[in-house]
């Protein structure tokens, strides 16, 4: 092999002719050291010497990125190591192995980086949108509204201050997902039982599920520890136990309340207030009543049940002529009375402010009209016509609840009455052996009914076509 003093003008110039496959150029001052050229590829820099008698090749690298002098240094280097005995090519292969070990840890290294700092919050969108398939509506809304942050104008629900509080789970949303920890769930489950105890167990419930789901994803579960940081005692125990409501109606307190009732001028909300209290379902349930969930052939009202999904009750004589007496204005039994903007609303309760009634509604008032088509729960209402009757503290769910305590005057079944009110059965026989047909919980319906009118001192006479609807244009 002939070798020349490599010079920058004699490796520009080397090419390899077109009838060759590849061509060498050797230098005579670094043994084993050549530039290799093909017809179409680049040049480079080569290392060609005799290891443990075999020929051993090794690529330097591009004349653009080595110069001469280091191009000649790697190949006396790699020489040496031949004459040390040892093979320069596993050199080389330690070396990019190490390279390539050095990026994947650097990128390991990014990609904790970037765990460690992703957030309570965004981590806790992405839980939502994973479970809200198999959520209800309202369990749903629990989770966007406990987390919501605070600082938003508002005319009342505001003790005055004119904007929204943070929510109590939004202390939570900013910080890192991996920083959570066990003093920090209950350093916050103690501040939060400070001022709003019930929401702060409610909230304390869908975190403790959260963290489990987290703990079930491959991309959040090496963040967290291995036990859930939200179920321990002492954040059980800071948050207490929910206290037992006890507010229903007695059997004396009912003809003061269906009084005040049967006298608030809005009928909507008269017909409304009495349905709950005779059927004994969620008020929200009610709300939600379509008039095509009125069967008046069979005499039947489809619930959406929270818990199982809907269930059918009677449609009792009584309730049958409060909601036929209706007017039909849209798909929603309780209609409002129209739907309006946002500004428009803002503009009634500035109103309000500005006559110093500060938002509260009077008996005969009309009730606000609704986005969703119908009217809001009436708890204004229901307030005022409490006080009418002398009746304190009694709520809306206080009317599901009286329906219950009532019926304990009849000694009617259990498993009747929770049919009616969407309890789930409490026992085997209940579950799986017992099927009550519609007209079977018509006769206990019907007799709750009239004896609740009958110590109201209602005077109903049943209609002979009780529950025929009229539309009003």
């Amino acid at each position: 092999m002939a070798k020349v003093s490599f010079t920058a003008g004699r490796v520009a110039g080397f090419k390899c002719p077109v009838d060759k496959l590849q061509a060498f150029l050797w230098d005579a001052a670094a043994p084993g050291l050549a530039l290799r050229a093909t017809p179409n590829g680049k040049p480079a820099y080569i290392f060609q010497g005799t290891y443990q008698g075999r020929s051993v090749r090794i690529t330097i690298g591009s004349p653009t990125a080595w110069s001469i002098p280091d191009a000649q240094a790697k190949a006396r280097e790699l020489q040496r190591l031949i004459d040390e005995g040892k093979d320069p090519r596993d050199l080389k292969r330690d070396a990019v192995a190490a390279v390539e070990e050095r990026k994947a840890e650097e990128a390991a290294q990014a990609a904790a980086a970037i765990a460690e700092a992703i957030t309570v919050g965004e981590v806790w969108a992405a839980y939502l949108e994973a479970r809200r398939p198999f959520w209800g509506e309202t369990h749903y809304k629990d989770h966007v509204k406990l987390a919501r942050a605070g600082g938003e104008k508002a005319a009342r629900g505001t003790r005055g201050r004119g904007t929204t509080i943070d929510m109590p789970l939004y202390p939570l949303m900013g910080r890192p997902l991996g920083s959570l920890d066990a003093p920090t769930v209950e350093a916050w489950a103690a501040e939060q039982a400070k001022t709003r105890p019930t929401s702060a167990r409610l909230a304390w419930r869908l975190l403790k599920v959260f963290l489990n789901w987290c703990a079930e994803q491959p991309e959040y579960a090496h963040l967290l520890a291995p036990k859930n940081v939200a179920a321990t005692r002492k954040a059980r125990e800071v948050l207490g136990k929910p206290r037992v409501k006890q507010d229903a109606l007695l059997r004396e307190q009912l003809p003061a309340w269906f009084a005040a009732v049967r006298n608030i001028q809005n009928q909507t909300v008269a017909a409304y207030l009495q349905t709950v209290l005779l059927t004994g379902a969620r008020p929200g349930e009610i709300l939600a009543m379509r008039w095509e969930d009125l069967n008046t052939q069979w005499r039947g009202v489809t619930i959406r049940d929270k818990v199982e999904g809907e269930r059918v009750i009677p449609l009792t004589p009584y309730v049958a002529q409060l909601l036929a007496a209706l007017p039909r204005r849209n798909e929603w039994v309780f209609a409002s009375t129209r739907t309006v903007s946002m500004d428009e609303k803002n503009i009634r309760r500035r109103a309000r402010r500005a006559n110093g009634k500060g938002g509260a509604l009077q008996l005969g008032e009309v009730v606000q009209a609704s986005e969703s088509g119908h009217i809001n729960e009436p708890r204004s209402h229901h307030g005022a016509a409490c006080s009418v009757a002398g009746i304190d503290g009694l709520t809306l769910h206080g009317l599901r609840r009286s329906f219950k305590s009532l019926t304990e005057w009849l000694d009617c079944p259990a498993g009747v009455v929770a049919q009616i009110m969407g309890h789930k059965p409490s026992a085997t026989a209940e579950k799986h052996y017992t099927v009550r047909p519609l007209d079977l919980l018509r006769i206990h319906h019907e007799r709750i009914e009239a004896w609740i009118l009958e110590q109201a001192g209602v005077q109903f006479d049943t209609p002979a076509e009780s529950g025929r609807l009229r539309a009003v244009t």
